[in-house]
């Protein structure tokens, strides 16, 4: 399984990163990999918006489609996507957003497995190097949106 965690304090609240990440159909507009991205669909359950995304991912010859369960906690400012369907054996990704004196901590993130050990293999690395440059993907997004 291969994992990637970042962490940041951006000059932004955390309602503004927290509502940048929950935007998941804007996600082609600024994640470069990121090819498509729609919600299926979304309802409250229990205090929580939860929300089913298809997303499709694109680099060089792999082009991958996957769906995942996103729980969003505005409350508790949490973003949490877990993996439906897919290539995938596992996906998990987490954010967590928390207002601090030099504006948001922003907390990400994300563990995955692919099913097929050869898919692993090839596409695991572009993955894995994505996932490195998501949380500056977010930042630049919001320093277009919110100055």
């Amino acid at each position: 399984m291969l994992t990637h965690t970042d962490s940041r304090v951006m000059p932004y609240s955390a309602k503004q990163m927290y509502d940048l990440v929950a935007d998941i159909e804007s996600y082609p507009k600024f994640l470069p990999w990121t090819a498509a991205a729609r919600v299926r669909g979304q309802h409250p359950e229990g205090g929580v918006i939860v929300a089913i995304a298809d997303m499709v991912i694109s680099f060089k010859v792999f082009r991958e489609k996957f769906a995942t369960k996103v729980t969003m906690d505005e409350d508790a400012g949490t973003i949490v996507s877990d993996f439906l369907e897919g290539p995938f054996k596992f996906l998990v990704s987490k954010w967590r957003f928390e207002d601090v004196d030099a504006g948001c901590a922003v907390d990400y993130h994300v563990e995955f497995e692919f099913r097929n050990r050869l898919l692993q293999k090839a596409a695991g690395a572009f993955f894995q190097e994505a996932h490195r440059h998501v949380m500056g993907a977010f930042e630049k997004r919001a320093r277009e949106l919110y100055g």
